[in-house]
């Protein structure tokens, strides 16, 4: 485990990552992998966004949840699809002109 993460765990009063509920979890591997690495790579950081969306969408999902808690979580859920969509832009702009130039051939 990364040693800033072990710091901020014990400044929490958790004891191992096994305490930690679903989405916590998931957003703690998440670092692990972020810190564990040296260069993150565009998948890296899409997966972390992809991972970040369904910590989000899931606490929208908890009826127990206030609908304010809920409400501030919506600028967090823009930017991480945002930058989904700027990443994976390029690949579907070159998919979208591949089927154009397909087309265009098969005519």
């Amino acid at each position: 485990m990364h040693s800033l993460i072990e710091k901020l765990l014990n400044k929490r009063g958790i004891k191992n990552p096994e305490q930690l509920d679903k989405d916590e979890r998931q957003t703690f591997e998440n670092w692990q992998l972020v810190l564990n690495k040296d260069e993150l790579t565009t998948k890296d950081i899409v997966s972390f966004c992809r991972s970040q969306v369904s910590v989000i969408e899931n606490k929208w999902k908890d009826l127990e949840m206030s609908q304010a808690k809920k409400a501030e979580l919506i600028p967090y859920h823009v930017v991480y699809k945002t930058m989904i969509a700027a990443i994976e832009s390029p690949r579907a702009a070159r998919d979208a002109l591949e089927i154009q130039l397909n087309q265009l051939l098969n005519q």
